[in-house]
């Protein structure tokens, strides 16, 4: 009996194994039910078999076969569920791929954006050392030349007339100017101007009638040269220069006053801008050029 039973439960069990979920679950609660009536039956004093089970088991049945829909939508929910979140990973990881690839595209963008601004800056301060040479170069050339206002020592020379002097043999005339210029430049001056007038490459110093004219305006006397350079040596290497001895016999001769001061800051206004213009240029092609070493500049 015991074998039996033990056997029986045993067979039950591997039943239950082999038994699809859905329909164990239907099976159980229908016998569950079942169960529940005929005990409700017995109690009442009534029979568990017989007409009286009828609508009892028909409400079973619904009920089983509701919840076994729902359990078979729930099923193909669960299936839909599963479909639609793998396809949305998918999707997910795409997008994820393109937007990785759009980041390194624009990483390798930000490179070379960083590379050409390096460039740039390294251009930029090259061009700015050459446009600072180029602009000490024409400040030095404009203070040489006279086309630049500089300050700086020098000596102050004021000549005039002896009184009573012959206006038109006696006075001081452009050459004598000229002369006294001339010396300055071989003493040393840097810069030089008569009356305000700055002296430059361009410069003329020329009589209109009795009077003098410089950079083609009237001076009258008396003449005040100034001379920019060094102040220990600029008027002992005027007197020793062959165009300064020259003017000193003839202020001499004439009776002109000639008087010599150190200065130790003076300055001197940039010569007309007018006389900057170019009047004449040549272009000149590689076959105008003089060769290589024929000794010419």
């Amino acid at each position: 009996m015991a074998d039996g039973s033990t056997d029986r439960s045993g067979g039950d069990a591997a039943a239950r194994v082999r038994t699809p979920l859905l329909e164990l679950i239907t099976a159980e609660a229908l016998e569950r039910d079942y169960q529940m009536v005929a005990q409700r039956r017995v109690a009442s004093g009534g029979t568990p078999h017989g007409k009286d089970q009828v609508p009892g088991r028909i409400g079973v049945v619904a009920v089983v076969a509701v919840f076994g829909v729902m359990l078979t939508v729930a099923a193909v929910q669960t299936s839909a569920n599963a479909d639609e979140d793998s396809a949305s990973r998918e999707d997910l990881i795409e997008r994820i791929d393109a937007r990785r690839d759009i980041v390194q595209d624009r990483q390798r963008r930000i490179a070379d954006l960083q590379e050409d601004n390096a460039e740039a800056e390294r251009r930029l301060i090259a061009t700015g050392d050459a446009v600072n040479d180029v602009e000490g170069r024409a400040a030095d050339l404009g203070g040489t030349t006279g086309f630049t206002a500089v300050t700086g020592e020098g000596i102050r020379i004021e000549i005039d007339n002896a009184p009573a002097a012959d206006p038109d043999t006696e006075h001081v005339r452009d050459s004598d100017l000229a002369l006294l210029v001339n010396a300055l430049w071989t003493a040393g001056a840097e810069a030089i101007a008569v009356n305000g007038q700055r002296v430059s490459a361009s410069t003329s110093i020329r009589n209109s009638g009795t009077a003098i004219e410089v950079n083609s305006i009237g001076i009258a006397p008396p003449y005040v040269v100034q001379a920019i350079g060094d102040t220990s040596t600029l008027s002992s290497r005027l007197v020793e220069t062959s165009s300064g001895a020259a003017f000193a016999v003839l202020a001499g001769d004439y009776g002109w006053t000639y008087d010599v001061d150190n200065v130790d800051e003076m300055r001197l206004p940039a010569a007309p801008s007018s006389l900057r213009q170019l009047r004449s240029a040549t272009l000149l092609t590689d076959s105008d050029r003089p060769p290589e070493g024929d000794g010419k500049p």
